[in-house]
């Protein structure tokens, strides 16, 4: 069947969605034989209001494309009082690459002695406190305007972010050599918290950008950084300075093979080339439905009526994306107007994934109903007739 049929779409996602179930949080293994890029050199975005933490931007990786691609540093709104964050990292463990996501905690864990900068200087963060439910901002290492936050100290660090390593990577060859403290294992012990909807937002955002694939901008992304999550475009968002490091692509040893026929997994041949699905929660995480192919029933009225009933289904479907995306943005901005714990916003989350699962599979149904319906008649036309005037008797 064309590769470009809605079915084929569907079944991709959940395959991912299978695959998520059990890599929402925590360790993610991905088959990569070579390290990301180094870091890039980018300057801090200022804070936009008091409470905002800043998270360091990191190297993500995309398997459709086989390729690193930049998710930018970011402000992002602590979702408790009291809680910091420990940046994600990556990892060569098991002749393998493994990707540690990133969490909220009372304390600051192991994040693989990365020095990401901006008070991330490989264990710990030296870029602010907690005081009676205000965070105060150290200004040696942040970028904090005074006139808008009035909450901050000075205290110089050793380390900072214009002479860190640029080394984005723990363990393996060139890696950096860092193994957890006791006070890392602490950390690690306490409650924690995933990254919230709009930081996976943000990675979403930064993942269908073709601009900020490594292969694309050579480690150095044109958006390095920015005030708040996925504000790609606004006028405070930093481009880099330049790149860690030389960039050099790697042939990935360890890429699954990939059968390049029409609408196999492990090729990215959907609707115009379009990315498919990543972190797959909202329907806004899709791509766009592919155009249906012309139906060819050899009836040009017949082939009129079925593009027609086509593209009618296609704006049917179209308007369910748009009205599930419209409630679940809703729910969303309650939780955050609300405040809400991570426990629900997680829950909140799953929701969405399993609502927008179920509409993709009603979606697909339709579309095989659709097509099954639009099938050619049997062509009798080569059938053999008995000419007229011949009534032979039966042998």
């Amino acid at each position: 069947m064309n590769g470009k049929n809605p079915w084929v779409r569907s079944l991709l996602f959940a395959l991912v969605v299978v695959s998520l179930s059990g890599a929402v949080f925590g360790q993610i293994a991905i088959s990569i034989s070579f390290g990301p890029p180094a870091l890039p050199i980018y300057e801090q975005p200022p804070c936009p209001a008091e409470g905002y933490i800043w998270t360091p931007g990191y190297w993500a990786f995309d398997q459709d494309y086989d390729d690193y691609y930049w998710v930018p540093g970011t402000w992002v709104e602590a979702p408790e009082v009291g809680l910091l964050w420990t940046p994600g990292y990556w990892a060569w463990e098991d002749n393998r690459f493994f990707f540690h996501e990133g969490y909220w905690a009372p304390e600051v864990g192991f994040y693989g002695g990365i020095s990401y900068g901006f008070g991330y200087f490989g264990e710990g963060y030296d870029g602010g406190r907690w005081d009676n439910g205000r965070f105060f901002y150290n200004r040696s290492v942040n970028n904090v305007n005074t006139t808008v936050i009035r909450n901050v100290y000075n205290t110089t660090v050793i380390n900072n972010s214009t002479t860190i390593n640029r080394v984005s990577y723990n363990g393996g060859n060139g890696g950096v050599n860092a193994r957890p403290t006791q006070r890392d294992e602490a950390a690690q012990r306490v409650r924690h918290i995933p990254p919230a909807p709009i930081q996976r937002e943000h990675v979403q955002a930064a993942r269908t950008n073709q601009q900020l694939r490594a292969s694309v901008n050579q480690g150095k992304p044109p958006v390095a950084a920015t005030p708040k999550p996925a504000a790609f475009k606004d006028r405070a968002a930093v481009p880099a300075k330049e790149a860690g490091a030389p960039y050099r692509r790697e042939p990935n040893r360890n890429a699954p093979a990939r059968d390049n026929r029409p609408g196999q997994p492990g090729t990215s041949n959907n609707a115009a080339g379009n990315d498919r699905p990543g972190n797959v929660v909202h329907p806004r995480d899709l791509p766009p439905s592919p155009k249906p192919n012309a139906p060819n029933t050899g009836d040009p009225k017949r082939d009129q009526n079925y593009q027609q009933q086509q593209e009618k289904l296609q704006q049917r479907q179209n308007q369910d994306h748009q009205k599930l995306q419209q409630k679940q943005d809703r729910e969303d901005q309650r939780l955050q107007q609300q405040k809400a714990d991570a426990a629900r916003q997680q829950q909140t989350e799953q929701r969405h994934q399993q609502q927008t699962q179920q509409m993709e599979q009603k979606h697909s149904q339709q579309q095989q109903k659709m097509e099954q319906k639009q099938q050619p008649p049997p062509d009798r036309r080569n059938q053999q007739k008995s000419p007229p005037g011949d009534q032979r008797p039966p042998q």
